[in-house]
């Protein structure tokens, strides 16, 4: 797999993902009640070994070496920034039972040392999946199990259609890829999922849905969950070809969108996403 991930290698330590690193707060606010209910169908113990996958800036490693007091969480991640990040902020909160590597779970070379494979998000990314899950599959012990949150189709996703419908009366739609494509809805179809856990040598799968309102830019003004919007990868791509005066309208769209969700925590908007579970086989 020379070569394995390179265009994600590429874009998460690029400038343009410094947005997920300075705007940690906000990223972590929102995905909240999704990280919430991965760990929870996790069922981390205290003895446990965990890795977590695509860890960003480590919110749930974090939460997962709390769970397991008396064992230990790794956090992997391709993004140099946010594994700095995350390893700040263990130590800002004297988290010690918890480690970050910059790494590609899809290659890296794993002892089946862990209980629990998890994921918010960070397992949508790899480009050959059936071998990225094998090799997941390798760092678990036997019986051990996999939990991860991915995201359904974007059209059952209200987080991104109701601002997209207001940028999209002034700019086009960028080019989404492939189905089933590294992205942040490749794994969005639950057929695809089963073979892909099937042939990774996984078995008791359940792919469970799960649907929550989230703060769209985590809690704050509308005005700052617009500016949050407008920073985004998906944002500045369907915003750089435009004019200065397009992408003011556009911008002006998106806030008019999102005035009918405002509350008093912020920006509420539905999100779906599947939880799917699953167990290792011995080898």
């Amino acid at each position: 797999m020379a070569g394995a991930n390179q265009d994600q290698h590429d874009y998460w330590n690029r400038e343009e993902s410094r947005h997920w690193v300075e705007q940690q707060r906000r990223y972590d606010e929102m995905l909240e009640p999704f990280g919430n209910a991965m760990l929870a169908a996790a069922g981390i113990a205290p003895d446990h070994r965990v890795l977590d996958i695509g860890c960003g800036n480590g919110m749930t490693t974090r939460a997962a070496a709390r769970a397991a007091s008396k064992g230990h969480a790794l956090g992997v991640d391709l993004s140099k920034g946010m594994v700095a990040q995350a390893q700040r902020l263990a130590r800002d909160e004297g988290v010690e039972n918890v480690s970050y590597e910059v790494d590609d779970a899809q290659t890296r070379s794993f002892e089946p040392e862990f209980d629990r494979a998890i994921s918010r998000f960070g397992v949508m990314f790899f480009d050959h999946p059936a071998g990225a899950f094998a090799n997941i599959r390798s760092a678990l012990r036997d019986d051990g199990q996999a939990t991860f949150v991915v995201w359904q189709e974007l059209f059952a996703n209200e987080w991104l259609t109701v601002p997209s419908a207001g940028l999209l009366q002034h700019v086009e739609l960028p080019d989404l890829g492939e189905p089933g494509g590294p992205g942040p809805f490749g794994l969005a179809d639950p057929d695809r999922v089963r073979n892909l856990f099937t042939q990774a040598g996984f078995a008791d799968l359940t792919i469970e849905p799960f649907e929550s309102s989230m703060l769209l830019g985590g809690r704050g003004t509308l005005d700052e969950a617009v500016d949050f919007l407008a920073h985004t990868g998906i944002a500045e791509g369907m915003l750089k070809e435009a004019t200065e005066e397009t992408q003011t309208r556009a911008i002006e769209a998106v806030r008019d969108s999102l005035v009918p969700y405002l509350t008093d925590e912020g920006v509420r908007l539905g999100g779906a996403a599947w939880i799917v579970t699953a167990t290792s086989l011995s080898a």
